[in-house]
């Protein structure tokens, strides 16, 4: 999945049409401005908030900081989101669909078990990546301090989870769970949570090579998927 992209200083609602700027030997035109469609003026404002949000945390973050970084006044800006708490689990649900739809072609693409998990592995280093300001959003600012947010991120975080579930059901009962039991949904907490320390621990040792990381995540991920189901046939 392509990097989330950065948003830039732009007239408010509107755009310069490049074609109608002066040009050297012709005379002087002010240039046509032309009005920004709604859906474009709406994804710049998620793309704002998601830099301040994940840079500031919820409750540092400001209306005012994140219409200047879009380039929009905050008129427009609560015109397509009443309140900071509204464009803040917009943009979170938007992350988390992404996430779970950009490792969902993995889980469930081609091959066998093992070479799925290796997949999967680096469809996570894929978005961490490709997507820092998405990976910091959902996994490092969690601390809102505020109760009816905690719930709400604890939520799409089981929903996040029970997705992942969902698409590894094959795989969990071939290693001898219930997909549907507490078991499996630990196993899936597992799965996630080590993929993101070690891309936090990467965060913080950028010199290592991203295919040593995959490689060592990946043969340990499988090793206790494996170590769960011993009687299985270990050619499967």
């Amino acid at each position: 999945m392509s990097a989330l992209p950065s948003p830039e200083p732009a007239p408010d609602a509107t755009e310069v049409d490049a074609s109608e700027a002066e040009t050297p030997g012709s005379a002087a035109r002010k240039p046509v401005r032309r009005r920004m469609s709604g859906p474009a003026r709406r994804r710049r404002i998620e793309d704002a908030a998601l830099a301040v949000f994940s840079a500031k945390g919820y409750g540092a973050a400001s209306m005012g900081e994140i219409a200047e970084s879009a380039g929009v006044t905050r008129s427009v800006l609560y015109e397509h989101f009443a309140t900071k708490r509204v464009l803040f689990l917009t943009v979170l649900g938007t992350q988390n669909a992404a996430l779970v739809a950009h490792m969902g072609t993995a889980i469930t693409g081609r091959g066998g078990r093992r070479t799925r998990m290796r997949a999967t592995v680096s469809a996570y280093f894929d978005f961490a990546e490709a997507n820092p300001t998405a990976r910091r959003l959902l996994f490092d600012q969690t601390d809102e301090g505020d109760p009816e947010l905690s719930a709400v991120r604890w939520g799409i975080r089981q929903t996040r989870t029970r997705a992942v579930m969902a698409m590894m059901a094959h795989d969990t009962e071939r290693a001898g769970l219930d997909p549907r039991s507490p078991d499996a949904e630990v196993l899936i907490e597992l799965l996630i949570s080590s993929l993101d320390g070690v891309a936090q621990w990467w965060a913080h040792h950028p010199d290592t090579p991203r295919a040593t990381l995959e490689t060592m995540a990946a043969d340990v991920l499988w090793s206790g998927l494996e170590g769960l189901n011993p009687r299985r046939d270990p050619a499967e």
